[in-house]
């Protein structure tokens, strides 16, 4: 049998307070946005000093950066969850995840914000790595269902990818909030119909 490492109490906390970290840094990030964010915002949610803050991440870009990495993984996570499932569901399972995380303030919209905020990120090798996985995950997602008749046959791949990605940061998702009595639920009810339906009625 294998031995079983334990981690220490000192670096369990650190893993904790990474956690912390990050998820206080996508709150503010999908309220902020990334120019008017800063580190003494992170610090002051986590309820940390900044030089502690320091321990865990160089800069804003740095944090920024691990913050969409994660993002990404918990897509890919998804997709596993949801492996088996026929690639049209995997695909509107994804997208009511990601438009629930948005409702939670937990979806940092930076690819879409600005281009300093893209260029920024494609300097980050470790978020170029698993942006590739994703997008390339999806494709043949989206290929298979098109194969399969689920998808139009007409559109190309990339216009069917880009679609699905951009009602990530529809801001209809804000209007229906602000200006609806509508839940949560009907909200993402109602954007994967206009997603994956269209507004028309069917023939």
């Amino acid at each position: 049998m294998g031995i079983i490492k334990r981690l220490s109490f000192k670096d369990q906390t650190f893993q904790l307070r990474e956690t912390a970290i990050l998820e206080a840094t996508t709150r503010i990030l999908s309220t902020k946005g990334f120019d008017l964010m800063t580190m003494d915002d992170v610090a002051a949610e986590v309820g940390i000093s900044k030089p502690v803050l320091y321990k865990h991440f160089k800069s804003k870009e740095e944090l920024a950066g691990a913050a969409m990495i994660g993002l990404l993984e918990g897509a890919l996570g998804v997709l596993d969850e949801r492996a088996a499932e026929r690639p049209l569901d995997q695909i509107t399972g994804l997208l009511g995840w990601a438009i629930r995380l948005r409702l939670s303030g937990g979806m940092p919209l930076l690819p879409s914000t600005s281009s300093h905020v893209r260029s920024m990120l494609m300097r980050n090798l470790g978020y170029v790595a698993v942006a590739i996985k994703f997008h390339n995950r999806m494709k043949k997602i989206v290929r298979e269902a098109k194969r399969q008749g689920a998808l139009a046959k007409d559109l190309p791949e990339d216009a069917i990818l880009f679609s699905i990605y951009a009602r990530t940061c529809d801001p209809a998702v804000d209007y229906l909030r602000l200006y609806t009595k509508l839940d949560d639920e009907q909200i993402v009810r109602h954007m994967l119909q206009v997603c994956m339906t269209g507004l028309t009625q069917p023939a």
